[in-house]
């Protein structure tokens, strides 16, 4: 039997050795730029289109109420990205009130141009020299609205010193638009920053539901995901044919999870 470095092999049974699964800080840094005022196909209640920036503030919501389920030990703070980033709320808190208030916080008006993400990286390598102090480990999720302004940044090749996720809300593509061109720059900033494997998702299709089954996919811990090509969740939603009874379920008729 091959054993792979760091494990063993007795009588024929693979053992890894114990490894601990440290609680997360984690920073949502949210574009407020004017796009993330877009409206989508998603409505309230009463019917009114829900833009993004509403979308993304019951997704963040989401998130923190379900990981601190999983573990209450988990912290969130939160920054905003214009031209640059700033913070909105610098504390790391296990505390769901904390969020409540800082997603109300968020707002956005003005079209900002090209965003840079040098000082979002500068932040993040602070704070994660402070979480591992603590034999924490830091998580950003970025969450980014535009479709035609590719974001920049200066960063130093060999620091990888957080985990770096991405959720991308845009337009289809069009003239005055280049998401994929987008998409890419924001591939190659995770590639370069990120410490643990880091996850993209992206969706064009104006849906809040995309987001939120996106949000849950990022509840997984940086520390054991397998790659993100790996991934095969959500498993789709099937039902079988009437007619399948006699065809020993061979005849299987997918539903659509959108």
């Amino acid at each position: 039997m091959e054993v792979a470095e760091g494990g063993s092999s007795v009588g024929g049974r693979f053992t890894l050795p114990p490894r601990r699964i440290n609680s997360e800080d984690i920073l949502f840094c949210v574009d407020v730029d004017a796009e993330s005022l877009v409206e989508m196909k998603s409505t309230t209640v009463n019917g009114r289109p829900l833009t993004r920036l509403e979308s993304i503030r019951q997704a963040i919501l989401l998130f923190v109420n379900t990981k601190l389920s999983m573990n209450p030990d988990h912290r969130f703070a939160f920054a905003t990205l214009a031209k640059t980033a700033s913070w909105l709320r610098k504390e790391f808190s296990s505390e769901v009130e904390s969020a409540i208030a800082a997603v109300k916080d968020l707002s956005a008006t003005v079209p900002c141009g090209q965003a840079d993400l040098t000082h979002l990286f500068k932040l993040a390598a602070h704070e994660a020299r402070k979480s591992r102090a603590q034999n924490r480990i830091l998580r950003v999720i970025i969450i980014y609205c535009r479709s035609s302004v590719k974001p920049q940044h200066q960063w130093p090749v060999n620091q990888k010193l957080f985990t770096f996720d991405v959720m991308y809300l845009h337009d289809k593509p069009g003239p005055d638009n280049c998401p994929q061109a987008v998409y890419d720059a924001l591939v190659d900033a995770l590639e370069l920053v990120t410490e643990y494997e880091g996850y993209i998702f992206e969706s064009g299709q104006g849906s809040a539901r995309v987001l939120f089954r996106h949000m849950c996919m990022l509840l997984s811990h940086p520390q054991q995901r397998c790659p993100q090509e790996d991934l095969d969740i959500p498993k789709s939603l099937v039902k079988k044919s009437p007619a399948a009874d006699t065809t020993n379920g061979e005849d299987i008729v997918p539903v659509s999870s959108q």
